[in-house]
């Protein structure tokens, strides 16, 4: 198969990485790449917000498979486009990719579906969430996440009322996360060890492609402000058998029996987020798309050939 990767980053070179080792894989190229994908694929410049400019690449490269590695191009609907011109995408359309470019949406979508995450509350303003805030309803620390893309760096863990109030200022007022602090999700600070768990799913089945642990926050002892992933491990040994068919059963089957009624079936990979806690595990978040550095340690583990699973 010609299989064409859409990123530049270290994820993506691991997905790189891993198809050139598929015997399916007949022609890979990646876009726009970067210098070490170069070594194991041909690469192109491209402005993958340019959808239409994406497929019709994929059109004049005659590709067969196209897997995407961000999951900007996916909330634009990446996907939807690849569907009306008849071709193969590994992704979610923009409607299912809400899971991961609104936090908003996936939190109601999860109180809708009874799947377990923090209890919260949506501000749609200023005002809305310093009212939340002085009303103390999830007490401190208390987590305030910009509800669209950040970069995965929209997240604040604030330990008072006054941190609160200046990350509630620096979204909503000072614009930090452009666009995507315009509303804010406010959650209870969920307490336990976090684990990555990634699946693929074609719209009514999922299946599990391993676990991680990943390490977000910048200084030593789980100190500092989040970012973007420090680091990470996998499988992750917290998530043994029993664990991880409790989490198919109470997360992952409710979410993609959810998404199927509400009329936009799940198809690409979903990377969940779990905090668990001493009442069970609970979703702290939904990616649309594998994690970094979390793709770099799971990709390696997968004996079984990757192209066919991701085109069937």
């Amino acid at each position: 198969m010609r299989v064409l990767v859409l990123g530049s980053g270290a994820r993506e070179h691991a997905l790189v990485a891993r198809l050139a080792s598929d015997p399916e894989t007949e022609t890979l190229i990646a876009t726009p790449g970067n210098p070490g994908i170069a070594r194991m694929a041909r690469t192109l410049p491209i402005d993958l917000t340019n959808v239409a400019a994406v497929a019709e690449l994929a059109a004049a490269e005659r590709i067969d498979l196209t897997v995407v590695g961000p999951e900007l191009p996916l909330s634009l609907g990446l996907a939807d486009r690849f569907a009306a011109d008849g071709r193969l995408l590994f992704g979610p359309t923009a409607a299912a990719a809400r899971l991961e470019s609104s936090k908003a949406f996936a939190k109601t979508f999860m109180a809708r579906h009874a799947v377990p995450t923090a209890r919260f509350h949506v501000a749609e303003s200023l005002n809305s969430a310093r009212a939340q805030i002085h009303e103390g309803d999830f007490g401190f620390p208390v987590v305030l996440k910009a509800d669209g893309l950040a970069a995965g760096k929209g997240v604040v863990i604030a330990d008072d009322a006054s941190a609160a109030d200046a990350a509630i200022v620096a979204a909503m007022a000072d614009r930090k996360f452009g666009g995507a602090g315009e509303r804010l999700v406010i959650e209870e600070c969920l307490n336990g060890p976090e684990v990555s768990f990634f699946l693929v799913c074609d719209g009514t089945r999922a299946l599990s492609i391993g676990s991680a642990q990943d390490h977000k926050r910048i200084f030593d002892d789980d100190l500092g402000p989040n970012t973007g992933g420090m680091g990470a491990f996998a499988p992750s040994p917290l998530l043994d058998g029993a664990l991880e068919a409790r989490v198919m059963r109470e997360i992952v089957d409710p979410v993609l029996a959810g998404m199927a009624a509400e009329g936009h079936p799940f198809r690409g990979f979903l990377y969940v987020g779990l905090m668990l806690t001493q009442t069970g595990p609970k979703v702290i978040e939904f990616n649309v798309r594998l994690g970094d550095p979390e793709a770099q340690v799971v990709l390696p583990l997968i004996d079984e050939p990757l192209v066919p699973i991701l085109a069937a």
